[in-house]
């Protein structure tokens, strides 16, 4: 199913949170039809599997036609990652919108790690090797990534905590955890040792900005602002 065309209904931002970006120009029938092919290919018969000619045999044309549409294997690619990287910003936005019995921090690792699960190979394909950044829709990695940051406020702790979550999916994926492992009880853990990283965080700034603040000037002339950009 392709979704970047369509976005979801507006609703009033978190604090941190990027709106959508725009949708890029809507594909033709025919590109669209081969990226929707292609989805299937990947997901059913695996990564080896997605060749230009195997893509044509699957849309019953010819492979010098399929040409016509896309320059290559590349071009492909990349409306694949564009489309994995539209749908996981939909869900992980809308996790923290609803986040049910969950913080929003743990719906946001229990997304995440349901949404990369249900289709491990579109997930590997958007989240390894060199990436075209360049070439995505503007603005489209920042949003995709920037639940992250919405959750803990801070850039390195969004890095780290979506760093968290990856490893573990690729681990699930790779089936690599010993036999018997409580993964939920591990998504958890990491949910709990995030949340206390983002309180130490928080707590840090509140313990500057209110010392900066009373600090007593040294002069009239020479007042002392609560600039968190200092040290």
């Amino acid at each position: 199913m392709m979704t970047t065309g369509t976005a979801a209904p507006a609703a009033p931002l978190l604090p941190g949170e990027l709106d959508r970006p725009a949708a890029p120009p809507t594909r033709t029938k025919r590109v669209a039809e081969a990226v929707a092919a292609a989805r299937r290919i990947l997901e059913e018969e695996g990564p080896n599997a997605l060749t230009m000619r195997r893509l044509a045999d699957e849309m019953g044309i010819q492979a010098p036609s399929l040409y016509k549409h896309l320059s290559g294997k590349a071009d492909l690619e990349l409306l694949l990652i564009e489309d994995a990287l539209f749908d996981a910003g939909e869900a992980t936005h809308r996790a923290l919108h609803d986040p049910g019995p969950h913080s929003p921090l743990l719906n946001l690792l229990v997304t995440y790690r349901a949404f990369s699960m249900s289709r491990p190979n579109l997930y590997r394909l958007a989240t390894s090797g060199p990436l075209a950044r360049q070439r995505l829709p503007e603005g489209l990695e920042d949003w995709a990534g920037n639940p992250w940051f919405v959750v803990t406020g801070d850039a390195a702790l969004a890095q780290a905590l979506w760093s968290l979550a990856h490893g573990m999916v690729i681990l699930e994926l790779d089936d690599r955890y010993p036999p018997g492992s409580d993964l939920d009880a591990t998504w958890r853990a990491g949910a709990v040792a995030f949340e206390r990283a983002v309180a130490v965080s928080e707590r840090s700034v509140d313990e500057f900005v209110r010392s900066t603040v009373t600090r007593a000037p040294s002069s009239p002339q020479d007042p002392v602002s609560p600039r968190l950009s200092d040290g």
